[in-house]
């Protein structure tokens, strides 16, 4: 299996280390990279310099998504201890068992599934509390999200736009010069050429 083109040199001299936070995966954010320079085929910096964009822009996108998933992760026992509380447990047990719950403990976690079943209740009822409680936060990383979605799809408009000249100009060139100094004939004029010639 041939290994993936490296990321232009150039660019990554110009705009310095990529921006991974802590626990960011350095090799999964390089090979992202590497397969957009090896799908584009970046030619010069500009090119390589929108490329670097459209990685990070995706790259914060995904982070923002796990983010957001383990924000409701964290948030869970919150989420539980007021579904407790809603069907009666009181109020100090239902934040002891939903502690015990979110760490783990075996005793805690059967007893808050016996609970919630015998009110007909699940985990997605625990998550939906979840989400009511960190909504806010939760809207303001997907908005989050959506701009980095839209700044990655402005930057691969904008490469494309980028190319269109040199694209028309590559073509413009390798057209034989007669085709381009001389107008084509009118609709029609060369049957009628054709005709007069008979």
């Amino acid at each position: 299996m041939s290994s993936l083109p490296a990321p232009n040199p150039l660019a990554a001299e110009c705009l310095g280390p990529p921006p991974l936070n802590p626990g960011d995966d350095v090799a999964g954010y390089e090979t992202l990279l590497a397969r957009l320079v090896a799908e584009v085929g970046p030619r010069g910096l500009i090119e390589a310099a929108n490329l670097r964009d459209v990685a990070d822009a995706m790259w914060e996108g995904a982070r923002l998504r796990r983010v957001k998933a383990k924000l409701m992760t964290t948030s869970a026992d919150r989420g539980m201890s007021e579904v407790l509380d809603a069907i009666g447990v009181p109020a100090d047990e239902a934040r002891a068992l939903a502690q015990g719950w979110a760490a783990g403990e075996l005793a805690a976690v059967g007893k808050v599934d016996a609970m919630l079943d015998a009110a007909g209740l699940d985990i997605h009822h625990v998550m939906a509390k979840t989400l009511s409680l960190r909504l806010d936060q939760i809207e303001r990383i997907d908005r989050m999200i959506a701009a980095a979605e839209a700044r990655r799809a402005a930057l691969v408009r904008e490469i494309a736009r980028y190319r269109e000249p040199i694209r028309t100009a590559g073509a413009i060139a390798a057209t034989p010069e007669r085709e381009c100094t001389e107008p084509p004939a009118p609709e029609g004029a060369a049957a009628a050429a054709a005709g007069a010639a008979a």
